[in-house]
């Protein structure tokens, strides 16, 4: 008995050979972003080093390590990317590789801290331009963020009154070292709103100092509200035996510290005003800032930057963020430069008089 071919069923499945053969050469392109391009070229099958300028565990080593995950995928060529740690004297020993040592062709940038290019400006001991950097950008403006002052229950001021108090009991705050974002607010805190503060610096990374603040070792820490939010979520809950006493870098209060005042409404003079505006700018211009070294050839420099802003609007990437806790509103190249130059233009007695408060 002669069958009759099942036509239909075979023109089926050829289509959806067809279908999937699509699919994967769709697929195979974009393994291959930017293949055939000088960038694509240059990037494919290489490795890029990010280099983190802290320990691990805190938020700088987070959001780096988030980023190399993600940003290899929005790269000409998707090189794979690699961390290295590079801790010392709160980031400027990487600061002053990326500059100085690094390869200058594309295959390395590093996130610094975000004082990093005021104290660049300063002229306090480094070896570096901050202007002349290749920035990519910053992953968070910290518009969803403060930084605050956190202090335990037992602290010998309990409040802002007494810690303001002359001749008071001074507050004992830890942090990681001078040059540090928690070694230099508390500097300005003191200086600019009269607060007493003692500081005990040499700490290694953020997840030793909650463990310091959690023990009683230092009666508080200047911290990311975000980090606290993330790493100690108890910490904020009612009768938790820790209370927020102001937020800094915040120009209107944090939704969510309605009650907490900010470091702008506690001064009492004009040249106070602007040295908490000098000091906050760092933060609201770029917390979590990735660099690059100067003369990275334009279009290698171009593909990075446009890498890293697209790396921070995919949903993979926004998902895992969230998982972490990490406040993602990020800024590109351009605004960090121009964040960096009003900085410069700062008044030249609020740079003197800064410059002398960070020397160590």
């Amino acid at each position: 008995m002669t069958r009759t071919p099942a036509v239909p069923a075979l023109r089926h499945r050829l289509a959806s050979l067809a279908i999937l053969a699509i699919l994967f050469l769709a697929v195979g392109a974009a393994g291959r972003a930017g293949a055939g391009s000088a960038v694509g070229d240059f990037y494919a099958g290489r490795r890029i080093t990010l280099i983190v300028g802290f320990g691990p565990g805190g938020g700088y080593d987070t959001a780096a390590r988030l980023v190399a995950r993600h940003i290899g995928r929005f790269i000409p060529g998707n090189p794979t990317v690699v961390v290295q740690t590079m801790a010392g004297a709160g980031s400027i020993r990487a600061a002053n590789y990326l500059y100085q040592t690094a390869p200058k062709d594309g295959t390395v940038f590093g996130a610094i801290g975000s004082d990093v290019a005021l104290i660049g400006l300063l002229g306090t001991s480094v070896g570096f331009d901050p202007r002349k950097f290749t920035w990519l950008g910053s992953s968070s403006s910290f518009a969803n963020d403060a930084y605050v002052l956190l202090v335990r229950a037992d602290a010998a001021a309990h409040s802002l009154a007494e810690a303001r108090r002359p001749g008071g009991p001074p507050l004992v705050l830890g942090g990681t070292n001078e040059g540090t974002r928690d070694g230099d607010v508390p500097k300005i805190l003191r200086d600019a709103l009269g607060l007493n503060i003692r500081q005990v610096l040499g700490y290694p990374d953020s997840p030793s100092l909650f463990l310091a603040v959690e023990r009683g070792e230092v009666e508080g820490r200047t911290f990311d509200f975000s980090s606290i939010k993330a790493a100690r979520p108890l910490w904020l809950r009612p009768n938790s035996g820790f209370h927020i006493l102001l937020q800094f870098a915040r120009i209107t209060r944090h939704p969510e510290l309605a009650e907490v005042p900010t470091a702008r409404e506690l001064v009492s003079s004009e040249e106070a005003r602007a040295l908490i505006a000098l000091a906050e700018a760092p933060l609201t211009g770029m917390a979590r800032p990735f660099v690059a070294p100067p003369d990275v050839p334009e279009d290698r420099a171009s593909a990075l930057q446009a890498a890293f802003l697209a790396a921070h609007r995919d949903p993979a990437f926004l998902a895992e963020a969230e998982k972490y806790g990490l406040d993602i509103s990020p800024i590109g190249a351009a605004e960090v430069a121009r964040a960096i130059e009003r900085l410069a233009q700062a008044p030249p007695a609020v740079l003197d008089y800064m410059r002398h408060l960070l020397k160590p």
